[in-house]
């Protein structure tokens, strides 16, 4: 019997480089939501002891290189499951976007997982395996908005974003994190004001979340990917009132209140670049 799992993508409302770990990972600050892009997951049992990724992607691997098989392998490792388990994922979410498409399949599956064999594991159980094979995962295993904190793994919910559109734009380039991070200077990056959304979040205040968004990462993103600025300023322009580069790039969100207005700056996005997509906040 086939089980369903929906594995929705993720925006940075704030990314903040805090400095590095003499285990080579950074420790970072960051605030997350999830949107209605979700990539979907069906997972099947098997009586012979192996993992199957299915997919329709040239740009993504089905074998032990992708986050999902890896999610699978260490729960059936941890848990003692000797089924196997076969696992379709059909892609939604732009590839080396910044939006966590990886990650949240891998946590998706971890969910399945425990859904197929009736485990009862706790969920914080499951973001803590998750930790172990990407940073985002842990966040993505819980959804909804979150700040994380040491490399990711330490998750603690928060109150959701006042509702709103969200205007998602990619770039036809992809963006790998670990280049972006082996560029960072601790000392000469922008840091947003972390505090600022905590309290947008809690009042519920679109304006003063908008105003406070924030990412480290960003400059060193729109130096190597001069496109990612070209996209924000053209978003800009167009209305959006929150517009910023989500993870370490290159896909640059635009936040808008009303529907309108959403679907107007979605129409003038589309001049700029092939892939945008009109979604709403699910955080």
């Amino acid at each position: 019997m086939a089980l369903l799992e929906k594995a929705p993508a993720k925006i940075n409302l704030s990314l903040d480089v805090l400095g590095k770990r003499n285990d080579g990972y950074h420790n970072v600050e960051m605030i997350m939501t999830t949107v209605d892009l979700a990539d979907r997951i069906e997972l099947s049992p098997l009586e012979q002891d192996k993992i199957i990724i299915s997919l329709e992607s040239r740009y993504v691997p089905n074998d032990e290189r992708n986050l999902a098989y890896k999610a699978a392998e260490i729960f059936k490792k941890k848990y003692g499951i000797k089924m196997g388990v076969h696992i379709k994922i059909e892609k939604n979410i732009p590839v080396s976007a910044g939006l966590g498409g990886g990650s949240t399949d891998a946590a998706a599956v971890l969910r399945g997982m425990n859904r197929l064999w009736d485990l009862n594991i706790p969920i914080r159980e499951l973001a803590e395996l998750g930790a172990t094979i990407g940073s985002d995962i842990s966040f993505c295993v819980y959804g909804n908005t979150a700040i994380a904190r040491g490399y990711g793994e330490q998750i603690e919910t928060l109150a959701s974003p006042p509702p709103c559109w969200v205007v998602l734009a990619k770039p036809d380039i992809g963006v790998s994190t670990r280049t972006i991070f082996a560029r960072v200077k601790v000392d000469e990056l922008y840091h947003p004001k972390t505090n600022h959304i905590l309290e947008a979040l809690m009042e519920k205040d679109f304006s003063k979340l908008c105003n406070n968004i924030g990412n480290s990462l960003e400059q060193i993103t729109q130096y190597l990917h001069p496109e990612v600025r070209h996209i924000k300023e053209a978003m800009r322009q167009i209305g959006a009132q929150g517009v910023l580069m989500s993870g370490s790039g290159p896909t640059v969100y635009g936040l808008v209140e009303h529907e309108n207005k959403a679907r107007r700056i979605y129409n003038g996005m589309r001049g700029f670049c092939e892939e945008v997509y009109l979604v709403r906040l699910i955080g």
